[in-house]
């Protein structure tokens, strides 16, 4: 198992790269994740999420590069590799038409699971998951909350080391999606390392440390709180009473990376070679967009996924010039 200081790293990515024709979904990705560890990976839809999950479990092969899972080389020891990880796709594969006993069995089947081990592990992850009234309910009468939880239940039954999830919320209701990750945490608690994709920047905020992917390119990758607290560029509430004009004016002006709507405020992202933002309020109220006010505030996860975005976007552009 590799080291990263005094932690056991379980995953590690050196170059991965995956092309279809001319896109390369994942672009020299250089990752580690380490035992334990509730990684996420957020980005834009084609980012390259799920490119890089199913690359790491062994389910596409890279276009160059390497990656190790559990101290297994994914490409030359995929059968090493899937015996120790657990792979919840986005649309994971339940027979709507079998209970969720059934479905649990059929998956303990494909797993090679001892029977003498079933009774016993089925029911603790139903009693784990809150699901022991509903072990004889048809798979499609499910909510989407419950069918999420079998889905884990079916990926946790081979007792993998590492657990890798696809978006494993999307569609989810906000007491479920609670419900999913105190799970999730129980389970870490155990031993288990978890790298999951999500959309949710909310949830983002309840992984140990956070990439943040762009067109293939992992562009940052931090805790959460270093992540708002990190950045070079300086954030700034903005209230004004022409919200959505004084946005226009501000994205117009030289020094300002962004300005984004939030609630009754902007949030604005100045450069720290710009302007200050006493001669941005002053360059507003002269366009009679005030009064403005200002504020320094500390990022949200959403505001500093955006600037890093804006900046990867455009280093991106003007290399292509």
């Amino acid at each position: 198992m590799m080291e990263r200081g005094s932690e056991a790293v379980v995953i590690r990515t050196r170059d991965l790269t995956r092309r279809f024709g001319a896109l390369a979904a994942v672009d020299h990705l250089n990752l580690e994740v380490t035992r334990g560890e509730i990684f996420g990976l957020v980005g834009p839809d084609g980012a390259g999420k799920t490119t890089t999950l199913r690359l790491l479990c062994g389910l596409l092969p890279p276009t160059e590069g390497r990656a190790w899972v559990a101290g297994y080389d994914v490409t030359q020891e995929a059968e090493k590799v899937r015996d120790r990880i657990g792979y919840m796709a986005e649309r994971f594969g339940l027979y709507g038409d079998l209970t969720i006993e059934e479905n649990m069995t059929f998956y303990a089947d494909l797993f090679g699971l001892p029977v003498a081990e079933r009774g016993p592990l089925m029911s603790q992850l139903l009693q784990m998951t809150r699901m022991e009234p509903f072990g004889h309910r048809l798979a499609r009468h499910l909510s989407g909350g419950m069918k999420q939880k079998l889905a884990l239940m079916c990926a946790l039954l081979h007792h993998p080391e590492i657990l890798f999830l696809d978006e494993p919320t999307t569609g989810v209701d906000p007491v479920s999606r609670r419900d999913f990750w105190a799970i999730l945490y129980r389970l870490v608690r155990q031993g288990l390392t978890v790298l999951i994709t999500t959309a949710y920047l909310d949830e983002a905020e309840r992984c140990h440390r956070v990439g943040f992917l762009y067109r293939g390119r992992l562009i940052h990758c931090d805790t959460p709180e270093r992540l708002k607290t990190g950045l070079e560029e300086r954030c700034y509430e903005v209230l004004t009473p022409h919200r959505r004009a004084a946005r226009e004016a501000l994205i117009r002006m030289e020094g300002v990376i962004s300005a984004e709507l939030s609630g009754v405020a902007l949030h604005v992202f100045l450069s720290p070679t710009g302007p200050s933002i006493e001669e941005v309020t002053r360059a507003l109220n002269e366009r009679e967009l005030g009064p403005v006010r200002a504020r320094p505030i500390v990022p949200s996860m959403e505001d500093a996924f955006i600037v890093l975005v804006r900046k990867a976007h455009q280093g991106m552009e003007q290399r292509h010039l």
